[in-house]
């Protein structure tokens, strides 16, 4: 009877009753502790990086640039400005019906307009060439790894040379003046400049476009193409009924970034042509406009810089709100397709 009662007593406290079971530590107790300070560091490095100059520069943008007042013409330094230099920028709101040559409202809309021009043009003809490399780069022959280290030679090349390989290229006596018998002033014209830049920065960064989407192309299953023969579909379905949904998540980290990229561009047309081209402001991007602006007040181009950083978060906002909705469709389609 005892040892029975023993046995029952063991089988019981090895079963677990409610409310006698011994408190044991978690094995992950304390690890978030541990990766918050782990992450410390970098958060208030980047914090002070990013956080600080950025803040600065919103504070200085409602801050009067020092020079001469019109009303009194004393020299004075600074003071609040309220929002005139948004609306100097953006309104062009002078005093008159229109800005005078030279002021700030005459020279922030072309610089937003060559930016979103050269953005347009070049991401567009990047997406298309960037395709077609990685699909040839992608497949199985002989000389493949040759062929993908040469495509990206340009990309390796520094900006500063690529920019001054292309002035060379479309001077007067350039090449490229050679290769259509036409002497053709390539920096005189506005729209002549713009495309120069333009065909720069696509020789330049579409291998970058390529590398992106080769990497989308070789996650794909080649039974799906397999598949897909014997069925009877034809090259041009197999490219975009199989291809392009699978290789759309890559591709649109590809555009994404390169958007980002090219609304931010500067020392390309900056070098090529000292970012004029054709009346002096053909080839001027926002970059490009803070950038002089500086020389004339600080203020000033901190608004400008703020305006600039507004408008390029809101785009990269809009890309990873759109897009990366359709990348969890496209993922969770492929999950049901799975299963």
């Amino acid at each position: 009877m005892t040892v029975t009662s023993g046995v029952a007593t063991g089988e019981a406290a090895r079963a677990g009753a409610p409310g006698r079971q011994p408190k044991r530590k978690s094995l992950h107790a304390g690890e978030g502790r541990r990766g918050t300070l782990l992450v410390l560091p970098t958060i208030i490095a980047l914090a002070v990086v990013i956080g600080y100059p950025i803040v600065r520069a919103i504070v200085m943008s409602f801050q009067k640039d020092a020079g001469l007042d019109p009303a009194t013409g004393l020299f004075v330094s600074g003071g609040n400005a309220g929002f005139s230099n948004y609306t100097h920028w953006l309104l062009q709101k002078c005093g008159d019906v229109k800005c005078p040559p030279g002021t700030l409202g005459s020279q922030f809309w072309p610089a937003m307009f060559n930016t979103v021009f050269l953005t347009v043009i070049t991401v567009a003809f990047e997406v298309v060439l960037g395709m077609a490399f990685a699909l040839v780069m992608n497949g199985a022959f002989r000389g493949r790894s040759l062929l993908r280290a040469s495509v990206l030679v340009p990309w390796a090349i520094p900006t500063a040379v690529t920019a001054k390989l292309w002035a060379f290229m479309f001077a007067t006596a350039g090449v490229v003046n050679a290769i259509l018998h036409r002497q053709i002033i390539w920096g005189s014209g506005e729209w002549t400049s713009r495309f120069a830049v333009a065909i720069a920065d696509i020789w330049k960064t579409t291998p970058f476009m390529a590398l992106l989407i080769l990497a989308g192309l070789q996650i794909i299953p080649g039974e799906v193409y397999e598949a897909a023969r014997v069925d009877g579909a034809s090259a041009w379905q197999r490219f975009t009924q199989i291809t392009l949904p699978l290789v759309r998540p890559a591709l649109m980290v590809a555009v994404l970034f390169r958007t980002l990229d090219v609304l931010r561009i500067f020392d390309l047309p900056q070098i090529m042509f000292q970012g004029g081209g054709g009346s002096g402001n053909a080839t001027t991007t926002l970059s490009i406009r803070v950038d002089k602006q500086i020389r004339a007040g600080f203020n000033s181009a901190a608004a400008l810089s703020t305006i600039t950083f507004v408008f390029i978060f809101l785009v990269a906002y809009l890309f990873v709100k759109v897009l990366g909705a359709n990348v969890i469709q496209t993922q969770q389609a492929q999950q049901k397709g799975t299963i």
